[in-house]
């Protein structure tokens, strides 16, 4: 049996649309959508513009940096940065903006 961590991808589901689309440990989603080719709503792509700011209602992200542009209560809210968020489970966002 494969252990939870083992996982070589992962799926992220927009519930705004129904699509759903792989993304790799090591991907950011931004990046995992681009390569799905699902143009989100991006900027910078470092954190710190919040244009591809969407909530996620299912799953859990973990960052690389300490300071992504969310306050506390908006990371409670399930508030992410797809540009530098990563997975390591399975996730569903909701209020994503398309380009």
């Amino acid at each position: 049996m494969t252990s939870h961590s083992d996982r070589t991808q992962y799926q992220v589901c927009l519930s705004t649309s129904g699509t759903c689309f792989p993304v790799a440990p090591e991907q950011t989603i931004l990046q995992a959508a681009l390569g799905s080719g699902i143009e989100l709503l991006s900027s910078c792509r470092n954190g710190t513009c919040r244009t591809c700011i969407c909530r996620m209602s299912a799953g859990h992200v973990h960052y690389r940096m300490a300071w992504p542009g969310l306050s506390a209560e908006e990371k409670a809210s399930g508030f992410i940065l797809p540009c530098v968020a990563y997975v390591s489970c399975d996730i569903t966002l909701e209020h994503v903006e398309f380009d």
